[in-house]
């Protein structure tokens, strides 16, 4: 069903993970959609070949031009904005003492500055209807060591997705956020997230029994995004499988 016929969408950090399942599973749903990637362009339009019409837009969601310009291929290509999914984001983990300044400037700007830049530059397009949809995580509930500065910047998102939901909500925009447990991206693996005893043991302590795939985040998006979430908005949804 296509129940996103005639929207747009932005899809931040979308070359891959659950921002390119989003991409496709908000395409699959009719959404006209924006890819915004950082660096990888390979796999950006990897991804645009699986959603059709998809317009490449690569920008730092963190660099007010590069959030302005990406807004702007959404207007520039489809002339209008209805949809945005703030999914791009940094991380690193290890102990306070290990904890640069640099580092955390690095991830509060991708993971905090970042949705507010691209909030604010959507909003002069965004009409009656709108949806926001923050992608945040587990880590701003789960508070584990190692996790300070990540933990941080999820848990102002947590907050800056009620304090938006009761800005916009006169304006009849909606802003929620989904918060993933331990999901299987490429970025996990690569830092070795999965070959450590802490993941085992969140697997073991996961009702459902398995790791997340992006697969599993993106309907919920979809179903965010769509006028069948029209009630809904201010909400922190867990897509933990049950982690808590």
């Amino acid at each position: 069903m296509e129940q996103l016929k005639g929207k747009v969408a932005i899809v931040t950090g979308a070359s891959k993970g659950i921002g390119a399942a989003i991409a496709k599973g908000l395409g699959r749903a009719g959404a006209k959609v924006v890819i915004n990637y950082a660096s990888s362009r390979a796999d950006a339009e990897k991804v645009a070949s699986e959603v059709p019409g998809a317009v490449l837009c690569q920008g730092s969601v963190a660099d007010p031009a590069d959030a302005a310009r990406i807004v702007q291929a959404a207007i520039d290509a489809f002339g209008r904005l209805d949809i945005l999914v703030n999914n791009a984001g940094v991380y690193s983990f290890g102990p306070l003492e290990g904890v640069t300044v640099e580092e955390v400037r690095r991830q509060y700007d991708v993971n905090v500055l970042g949705p507010i830049l691209m909030v604010q530059r959507a909003l002069a397009f965004m009409a009656d209807g709108g949806s926001v949809v923050n992608i945040g995580s587990m880590a701003s509930r789960m508070t584990n060591a190692g996790s300070l500065v990540y933990a941080g910047t999820k848990g102002a998102l947590d907050a800056m997705t009620e304090v938006l939901a009761k800005e916009l909500g006169p304006r009849g925009i909606r802003v929620n956020s989904i918060n993933p447990g331990a999901t299987q991206t490429e970025g996990a693996f690569a830092i070795g997230v999965f070959e450590t005893a802490y993941a085992e043991d969140l697997r073991r302590r996961t009702p459902l029994g398995r790791f997340a795939v992006p697969e599993d985040i993106a309907p919920l998006a979809v179903f965010l995004a769509s006028d069948e979430a029209r009630w809904i908005t201010g909400q922190l949804i867990a897509a933990s499988g049950g982690l808590a």
